[in-house]
């Protein structure tokens, strides 16, 4: 923050004193409830690790195998948070800033035991529980750097191979030709084998479709739980209550007709308001930042 006040840049969305703070203190709170998401998760990795026959000794040959696997399921659950509403409701906490920076990066979900998951393959595989954990966190902390604007663009082959912070920056976006892009952990290649990768070509504005215009971290990890209960209440026929869980993030039933639409906007879902036009819940006036919200953008 004192590099940014220091070394100020109109292009970089910079650090704001409560969306950092609310970004800590979302992060500390993640820390604690994982402690017993692990807990539960090395129980069941254990338990599949046993009952396979299969085994994977860990070597300095084998260990890159490994990290590229569990890479690979990371690009699976990455895109399934984003492409599952309920999914969505953990994952869409770590979107939830209107900044972009390092303090974004620890700003996690209080219910990542669904990410645990997509590792399961792993320890059918026959990989060691604590191998599947360390992946897991070499993983997570590549990712750190990422969270920022000050790197720009690096040579193309790179760009189009590791995740760096223009790729990741596009994930970060909220304007439509850049949702859903760039959901590798450490590998590009996967959403270039996938379809999903896009490159970095115009400035990304960061946030959701339509941001929520709050700091309180209770509230930032439970604002899209709180809308599902609300559509879940609503809804009339057991088929919409399915797919406000397990279809897109923004999906709703068309009233009129009782039809239903697979392109509603995400914003649909988004229980808070916006600060004004152009700004984020921090910045009350002047021009539109980075984070200026995509007030037009009906994809989903």
């Amino acid at each position: 923050m004192i590099y940014y006040r220091l070394h100020p840049d109109e292009n970089a969305s910079g650090y704001g004193v409560r969306d950092t703070a609310a970004g800590f203190a979302v992060g500390a709170g993640a820390a604690v409830v994982d402690i017993l998401y692990k807990t539960i998760a090395v129980a069941v990795f254990v338990a599949l690790y046993e009952l396979t026959p299969l085994r994977v000794e860990v070597t300095w040959v084998t260990f890159p195998l490994i990290l590229l696997a569990q890479d690979f399921c990371y690009y699976w659950m990455h895109r399934e948070h984003h492409l599952v509403r309920v999914l969505w409701a953990s994952h869409v906490v770590h979107h939830s800033s209107c900044r972009y920076n390092f303090s974004t990066s620890v700003r996690q979900p209080w219910t990542g035991l669904t990410s645990q998951i997509f590792y399961i393959p792993l320890a059918l595989a026959g990989v060691p529980p604590w191998a599947i954990l360390l992946c897991g966190a070499i993983n997570m902390l590549t990712q750190f750097w990422l969270h920022t604007d000050r790197i720009g663009r690096l040579p193309r082959i790179i760009e189009r191979t590791i995740n760096t912070p223009a790729s990741h920056r596009v994930h970060h976006a909220s304007q439509g030709g850049y949702l859903d892009r760039n959901f590798g952990g450490i590998l590009m290649i996967w959403d270039r084998m996938f379809g999903t990768w896009a490159e970095e070509t115009e400035r990304p504005r960061y946030g959701l479709t339509k941001n929520i215009d709050t700091h309180n971290p209770l509230r930032i990890v439970s604002h899209e739980y709180a809308a599902i209960g609300r559509d879940l209440a609503r809804a009339t026929h057991w088929r919409d209550r399915a797919r406000h869980l397990l279809g897109r993030p923004g999906w709703q039933p068309l009233p009129a007709e009782g039809a239903e639409t697979p392109l509603a906007d995400r914003a649909a879902t988004e229980s808070q308001g916006t600060g004004p036009a152009g700004c984020c819940p921090d910045q009350t006036s002047g021009p539109p930042r980075a984070c200026e919200v995509a007030a037009t953008d009906t994809r989903r």
